[in-house]
């Protein structure tokens, strides 16, 4: 009786201290006095509550290492493909200092070629001028 009564005696007190202060603590929980059956299946529940618990951390944990090892695999295929990238540039470099030359090799034999046209138009038309004084 004396138990139940100081039980009582808390439960009124915590629920004056809840009214009083919940303004600066709302989230106060108050114990219920009526709670005095035994803790096997609270201790029960408890136990499934952390079974469930770790198997969620279980499951949670391997998600993250498959997580890990698709970053991985994303990273080595960055690294793979940024060293394709580089070796594509070089090469691009390459073939661009190539096809400046080509060009610069074909507007030396154009202008090759122009002169040599030139000079055989000339010695043409020296020709036809010699050959017309020679008909007259």
């Amino acid at each position: 009786m004396k138990s139940e009564s100081a039980n009582k005696s808390k439960y009124l007190l915590l629920s004056y201290l809840l009214i009083k202060y919940s303004t600066m603590a709302p989230s106060i929980a108050v114990p219920s006095v009526h709670n005095h059956r035994s803790n096997k299946p609270a201790a029960a529940a408890g136990m499934a509550e952390e079974e469930a618990l770790r198997k969620r951390n279980e499951e949670l944990e391997r998600e993250l290492k498959r997580s890990v090892e698709r970053e991985e695999k994303m990273k080595a295929e960055l690294r793979r493909t940024w060293e394709r990238l580089r070796v594509a540039e070089d090469a691009e470099e390459r073939l661009c200092s190539q096809l400046g030359e080509l060009e610069a090799e074909a507007v030396d034999q154009a202008r090759a070629y122009r002169e040599r046209l030139v000079t055989l138009m000339e010695q043409l038309s020296v020709a036809h001028k010699m050959i017309e004084s020679a008909s007259f």
